[in-house]
């Protein structure tokens, strides 16, 4: 099952918004799946299995699909059996609700495609 974090829309930060505090986003991460972890106050970071090279080529694929969609885009990195994701709100140099939904629409992603095999 999902995160109802992954039905909200992806909502950029304002322009005098800060980054969120370990305190403020405890509550979503505990939301997002286990692959998810924070680092550094900044980022998060997920990595995704796969089977082989098609299947993560296909994930990253629809990840970079969502990103356009919602216009906030990670750094994505693809290897045979392997997807990494970091993610952040360059806008305000941290973390942001917003990424927190992204991770959440990423990890329906992953279920979808974990249900397709």
């Amino acid at each position: 099952m999902s995160s109802p974090l992954a039905d909200e829309p992806v909502e950029p930060a304002g322009d005098d918004a800060e980054p969120l505090d370990a305190d403020e986003y405890a509550e979503f991460l505990d939301e997002l799946g286990d692959a998810w972890e924070v680092v550094d106050d900044h980022h998060l970071e997920a990595g995704y299995e796969f089977p082989d090279f098609e299947t993560a080529l296909a994930f990253t694929n629809d990840v970079g699909e969502l990103a356009e969609a919602e216009w906030h885009h990670p750094d994505i990195s693809l290897s045979w059996g392997e997807v990494g994701i970091e993610l952040w709100s360059h806008e305000v140099g941290g973390l942001t609700r917003a990424d927190f939904v992204m991770a959440a629409k990423m990890d329906r992603l992953y279920a979808d495609a974990d249900a397709a095999e």
